[in-house]
């Protein structure tokens, strides 16, 4: 994949993109639900289920970290685009349950495939926060529509599956632009040259590492809240299935406005007061929700939520893409967010089985304290901010805070691209005298010597 500095490719094909691979796990509710009900499982089963398409999801992001340069993003792209059409169709025409399985696992490998695909290319962008906002506001439009279209549809697991299937097959074109003009140009390719020579070592392994783990658990205690909350809503609140598609609807609409709010602030509050701060308030509503046993208690911890999720998500996903510009650490972070979302429904179907849903609010609600500030540390020390006035990027010294001083660029200004400058010699000049000029100057180095 290319870096920042060289021709990345275009926003709209990787916003695309994420939605084909990221609504999944924004369906996971009904795709639970839904096989709880038209198969014979338990709600522990059909948990392991969405648990296991998930899993195959962070399997592909895990996989391909490291092949995406090496491969290509439009191949890859396409190899999952149809992985996830024939394994969710596959598993939206069955009732065998092998089958439904191996369809599950293999769409959500393929779904994995273009998020790992769409990372790498929203590291590449110049602000890859507003592309990573742009991506979530995607994401929840497709799903509240959704949302709001399936109730209304009919029953069976088939509808959900089938839904994955046709929004990763209108991603289909979107896969052919994202190669950039540079590739597809060999004029534009001639003229792009690399200014950041590319390293095979991974930038802030421990802040990468720390960021990776706590997006892990900050995800699987959001998601093991999800994959229940349709549980929550028809067995604890006493609501319907239409009404509760409502509320998702509603919910994921206050998360566009959340989205368009954090697109719009941008890099004025930093990263570490909307990814503290916001995990903060988001424990608060996870255990409003699971203790809520009517509609205005469930409808406000839902719609607060999932205002506050794809802020913060969309804050920490441009902090891993800050932490290395060749998209690695956004994949291998994304990778462990979507390992935790595929723990989730099963860690939550224990937990309620186990401590009722009051009780598992509270878990996870402390976990999520627990990792907020592990998150907020590696927001403060390794966050690639852009550089404010009076501020050094860096180890400058003395220096550095002269030059930043001297020319600070405005506010949420674009950092400076630091450009190599490869520096040769010039070649050594040797003035080489014919026989009568050596005699001269022999001669006047004698009469120089007899003088003295």
């Amino acid at each position: 994949m290319p870096d920042r500095t060289s021709a990345p490719p275009a926003a709209w094909p990787l916003v695309a993109l994420f939605t084909a691979g990221y609504v999944a796990p924004y369906l996971l509710p009904t795709v639970v639900g839904r096989l709880d009900a038209a198969l014979p499982l338990s709600p522990a089963e059909a948990g392991l289920i969405g648990s296991a398409l998930l899993l195959g999801s962070a399997a592909a992001g895990f996989v391909l970290a490291s092949r995406i340069p090496r491969h290509g993003p439009r191949p890859l792209a396409r190899f999952g685009l149809l992985l996830a059409v024939a394994g969710y169709a596959g598993a939206a025409a069955t009732t065998l349950l092998p089958l439904v399985v191996l369809g599950a696992v293999a769409g959500g490998f393929g779904s994995g495939t273009a998020t790992a695909v769409a990372a790498s290319g929203i590291a590449a962008q110049r602000d890859p926060h507003r592309t990573s906002a742009l991506g979530l506001l995607s994401v929840s439009a497709t799903a509240g529509a959704l949302y709001l279209t399936l109730p209304r549809l009919g029953g069976g697991h088939g509808l959900p599956f089938a839904a994955l299937a046709l929004v990763a097959a209108l991603a289909w074109p979107a896969a052919g632009r994202l190669d950039g003009p540079a590739r597809r140009d060999p004029a534009a390719r001639a003229a792009v040259r690399p200014s950041v020579r590319p390293s095979g070592r991974l930038p802030y392994p421990r802040a990468g590492a720390v960021l990776a783990g706590a997006l892990m658990l900050w995800s699987l205690a959001q998601n093991a809240l999800w994959g229940v909350s349709g549980r929550i809503g028809g067995e604890q609140a006493g609501l319907s299935e239409v009404t509760l598609g409502m509320v998702f609807a509603a919910a994921l609409g206050a998360g566009l406005l959340g989205v368009t709010t954090a697109s719009a602030l941008g890099a004025r509050l930093g990263r570490a007061v909307p990814i503290g701060a916001g995990t903060a308030l988001i424990a608060c509503c996870v255990v409003l929700t699971s203790s809520a046993h009517g509609l205005g208690g469930f409808a406000a911890g839902e719609v607060l939520w999932n205002a506050l999720y794809p802020v913060v998500l969309s804050y920490a996903i441009g902090l891993a893409a800050a932490l290395d510009p060749r998209g690695r650490w956004a994949v291998l972070a994304g990778s462990a967010s979507s390992l935790g979302v595929a723990c989730g429904p099963v860690t939550g179907s224990l937990l309620a089985a186990a401590a009722g849903f009051p009780g598992m609010g509270l878990v996870l609600g402390a976990l999520l304290l627990a990792v907020a500030g592990p998150m907020t540390a590696v927001a403060l020390h390794a966050g690639g901010r852009p550089l404010l006035p009076g501020s050094v990027r860096g180890r400058g010294g003395a220096p550095a805070a002269v030059l930043a001083a001297s020319a600070a660029p405005q506010v949420g200004a674009r950092e400076l691209t630091v450009t190599e400058i490869p520096l040769r010699r010039r070649p050594r000049r040797i003035l080489l005298l014919s026989p009568a000029a050596r005699r001269e100057r022999d001669a006047a180095r004698g009469s120089a010597r007899s003088r003295l």
